[in-house]
């Protein structure tokens, strides 16, 4: 399932000649991916009110174009696979033009906020995954 997010770029994210700064982007992806897990009917707010959090644990990231002020970015989210406490997304950006202008992906981990330690995802959650993506182990 790809899971479709728009924003767009404000004055205060990019640099003196208007283009994005390349930090903004993480913030982005998160605003993608809770976006995404929220359209599959599961919150970040259920999740840490049931004692789980989700912190990121890789992100990687290729520019192909940059992003500029006021313009409208498409951000394309995949749920690709959710492994023991690990669950992985990928990302593509596109401009107005219809152009892509980067792509991303993320790691984050399951983790029990009582103990800070990783945990698998609650079962409720597997079965919401599962329909997002058949890689579940």
């Amino acid at each position: 399932m790809v899971f479709e997010t728009k924003l767009r770029v404000r004055y205060a994210e990019t640099d003196r000649v208007g283009y994005c700064y390349y930090g903004n982007f993480s913030a982005y992806f998160e605003v993608a991916r809770v976006e995404a897990l929220r359209e599959l009917g599961v919150t970040y707010k259920q999740l840490e009110d049931e004692g789980v959090i989700l912190p990121v644990l890789d992100y990687q990231i290729k520019y192909f174009k940059p992003a500029f002020y006021d313009e409208e970015l498409r951000i394309e989210t995949i749920v690709e696979e959710v492994k023991g406490a690990r669950i992985y997304f990928s990302y593509k950006t596109f401009n107005e033009k219809g152009e892509q202008i980067n792509q991303a992906t993320t790691t984050l981990v399951f983790v029990d906020y009582d103990t800070k330690r990783p945990m698998n995802p609650p079962k409720d959650l597997v079965e919401v995954l599962t329909r997002a993506t058949n890689k579940l182990s």
